[in-house]
């Protein structure tokens, strides 16, 4: 009974243009991903026993203890600040609800370079330490495992913070009531009702960071900290082996898949109870007294340390660079981080668009998966699919130019290998997912009685979309474009790896300075990244807000 069925289906599937277009973008994600599986399914034992000597054992040590510190700080900075915010009332807490999302705005490779600046032996923390008497021959290591948790953990609480504060909210005060009228004290109904009950938003939350964890390459190079990001690097840059960085590869990616299927898995669970949402004046807990101070000074601090200082800091260095005259014109890396930026936005940004199309106007089960096989390229590391996409360039390059010689006699050399387009198809993949996100939401908000009526008239496909849809979308294209544009902007592994030959960006500029320890020369690349960095956290600001 099934083969027939499934032989019927086969030959009654005709997809037309749109799908076929949608199906070469999910194509274009399957090939990096496929690529550093299939070096998994055959894995080289030389490579595995020099791994297995060398680094491996350090790599897999330091990134256990990476995760495990920041999912444990993350967590508790999170989930404190969000029931803070979200289900208590207390001095600042209007302006401390949108001001502890700040910190998203640093890089956390800026936040390390800063803390590295600021706390080495030769930054001022330590130079006036040793001033002081009984400290003259302090020294503080800040190249460690518990600093570089630390830093990270401020940068990344904000995914745990902003989730679990939703939860708190669509609680509302009703179940705390419940809780205190059956005998529990306020801490006893926190942590057997609340807490209970926002497990799925906190434990989306801490995938998010996890996956931010394992990714990060700047913030560990900045620390001296091996982990497979860095590994990957070395093997490819270091020591030529790009079957070496592909095999480590293999590995990250396994987790990185990992924490997909579990942030699916809790975001499937999340349920907001009752018709009423907390979170108003009237049911949330009133503090007072000194409970009510704690809570204002523990909010301030975070931010103060988070984001408030750091940009000072920097603030000081680019003041102190110009005063010696040593700040550099960026005005070339600017220039080709916008270009970049604003190139990459409109391939992504039209890429979603056709994706959208598709699963507004054919919404069976296997276009929306499709659409989610397309988008899973944000789950990828930078240093993933850097490698994952240079494989098959490579290949597809050498062919070329086999192919030129042959019918052409002509020498060519590398035709696709180090150009913008491999670059830009890298983002393409990479950041497909906040720009579907936003035009998606978009799409599927026009009523379908609007296509109905267009197609009375015969207006369908690029008609279509250009007449009816486009002007409806203006919102969610400009955000996703803005999205897009800042995290192109702030990608540092990809663009350090595939990028053309003297094509440095300000995330690469400030790559080279601070592994040189030029802090002050870093600093403005730094706040024109964070600058930038602010424009997508207002606009998640406004949107929690609504």
């Amino acid at each position: 009974m099934t083969k027939p069925h499934l032989l019927l289906t086969f030959h009654t599937f005709r997809p037309d243009g749109w799908q076929l277009a949608a199906c070469l973008l999910a194509a274009l994600v399957a090939v990096p991903v496929a690529v550093i599986f299939a070096s998994l399914l055959h894995p080289e034992k030389e490579i595995w026993a020099h791994l297995g000597q060398t680094v491996l054992a350090s790599l897999l040590t330091n990134t256990f203890w990476l995760c495990s510190g920041v999912m444990v700080c993350t967590t508790l900075l999170g989930v404190s600040l969000g029931w803070l915010t979200g289900a208590c009332s207390f001095p600042g807490r209007s302006f401390f609800t949108w001001a502890l999302t700040l910190p998203m705005a640093i890089p956390a490779y800026v936040m390390a370079f800063i803390f590295v600046g600021v706390m080495d032996f030769t930054g001022p923390f330590q130079t006036l330490l040793r001033t002081l008497p009984g400290f003259e021959r302090t020294i503080i290591e800040v190249r460690t495992t518990p600093f570089i948790v630390l830093v990270m953990s401020l940068t990344l609480y904000p995914y745990v913070y902003l989730l679990s504060r939703s939860a708190f909210m669509s609680q509302g005060n009703k179940l705390m009531e419940a809780a205190r009228t059956l005998g529990l004290s306020p801490w006893a109904a926190f942590f057997r009702v609340a807490l209970p009950m926002a497990r799925p938003w906190i434990a989306s939350g801490l995938a998010l960071v996890l996956m931010e964890t394992l990714a990060d390459f700047g913030a560990v190079s900045i620390f001296n900290f091996d982990t497979f990001t860095t590994a990957i690097y070395k093997a490819w840059f270091g020591f030529f082996s790009i079957q070496a960085a592909a095999q480590l590869a293999s590995i990250l990616v396994l987790f990185a898949m990992m924490l997909v299927l579990v942030e699916a898995l809790y975001r499937s669970r999340m349920r907001y109870h009752g018709s009423a949402r907390g979170g108003s004046a009237q049911t949330r807990i009133r503090l007072t007294g000194a409970r009510a101070v704690a809570a204002t000074l523990f909010c301030f601090f975070i931010v103060a340390v988070a984001f408030i200082l750091p940009v000072l800091q920097l603030i000081i260095w680019v003041i102190e660079a110009a005063g010696n005259n040593s700040l550099p014109n960026y005005n070339s890396e600017v220039s080709r981080t916008l270009l970049l930026g604003i190139v990459a936005a409109l391939l992504t940004c039209s890429a979603a668009l056709l994706l959208s199309y598709v699963k507004r106007t054919s919404p069976t089960r296997g276009n929306m998966l499709l659409c989610k096989f397309a988008t899973i390229g944000y789950a990828l590391p930078g240093t993933v699919l850097a490698v994952g996409i240079f494989l098959p360039i490579a290949w597809l390059d050498n062919h070329l130019q086999n192919l030129m010689e042959v019918m052409f006699t002509i020498e060519t050399g590398p035709i696709l290998h180090g150009t913008l387009l491999v670059m830009l198809l890298a983002y393409m993949i990479r950041f497909m997912a906040p720009g579907f996100g936003s035009i998606d939401s978009s799409m599927q908000a026009i009523s379908p009685s609007l296509d109905e009526a267009a197609s009375i008239y015969g207006i369908r496909g690029l008609k279509l979309i250009s007449s009816v849809h486009l002007p409806l979308l203006k919102k969610g294209i400009l955000t996703g474009f803005i999205l897009v544009i800042v995290d192109v902007v702030k990608e540092m592994p990809i663009t350090l790896m595939t990028r053309p030959f003297g094509w440095d960006t300000l995330a690469v500029k400030i790559y080279e300075l601070t592994s040189e320890a030029e802090w002050e020369r870093a600093a403005l690349p730094a706040l024109y990244l964070i600058f930038a960095s602010i424009i997508p956290v207002i606009l998640l600001i406004r949107q929690s807000e609504k």
